[in-house]
């Protein structure tokens, strides 16, 4: 917990980029904010949730910071969603699944990436005996879920749930299925991905996921 500050989850964080363009008494609050959060929060706040919890109290303070300068709830919630999605570049991991080696190398960097970067409030499910098109697992308890549920602001976790359709909802050559997640009112979060041998539109159809 030693290493959270309220300066360093923002510069982890997906609003960097944003949050230098805000006023000095904002960035004030702000930061305020997110170091009550990494106190009321700090059962969380180990090493391995850094990037996680950048995103979600970071989320939270300017959320509600937001409005107190003014902002309505609708303005607030739309300027903190825009510019999370903002930053995002699924360009990387597009370029990626071109590549026929591509989910052979999801099966085994997704399970690697998110151990090293889960720590308490985690909880998946790994399946090793897919077929060689298709990797899925689930996530049945989600720190997102945890931390902005009791607080009533599930649309946060909506909000970062949809990340995943920016930077997977498009790949070529691979439908990204996801049938429910815990932010969304489901019972787990369901990821699937199935490999085609052509690209979207040319024998099969994308999958609308949530």
């Amino acid at each position: 917990m030693k290493s959270y500050t309220p300066e360093k989850l923002v510069v982890i964080s997906r609003y960097r980029n944003y949050f230098p363009t805000l006023p000095e008494d904002v960035r004030r609050d702000v930061f305020r904010r997110i170091d009550a959060l990494i106190q009321e929060e700090r059962e969380y706040c180990d090493p391995g949730n850094a990037k996680h919890m950048a995103q979600i109290l970071t989320s939270i303070a300017m959320y509600e910071v937001l409005q107190r300068h003014g902002r309505t709830e609708a303005e607030a919630y739309r300027i903190v969603s825009e510019e999370m999605w903002k930053f995002l570049d699924p360009s990387g991991m597009q370029k990626l699944a071109k590549k026929s080696f591509f989910l052979p190398l999801m099966k085994k960097l997704v399970p690697f990436g998110f151990k090293k970067g889960s720590g308490a409030g985690w909880r998946y499910t790994w399946h090793r005996d897919d077929p060689k098109d298709e990797f899925h697992f689930e996530c049945n308890e989600c720190l997102y879920a945890r931390i902005l549920g009791k607080r009533d602001m599930m649309k946060l976790g909506a909000m970062c749930c949809h990340a995943d359709i920016i930077n997977y909802g498009s790949l070529p050559f691979t439908d990204f299925i996801r049938t429910e997640t815990l932010c969304q009112g489901g019972k787990r979060c369901d990821f699937r991905f199935v490999r085609h041998a052509t690209d979207a539109g040319d024998g099969w159809e994308r999958t609308k996921s949530i």
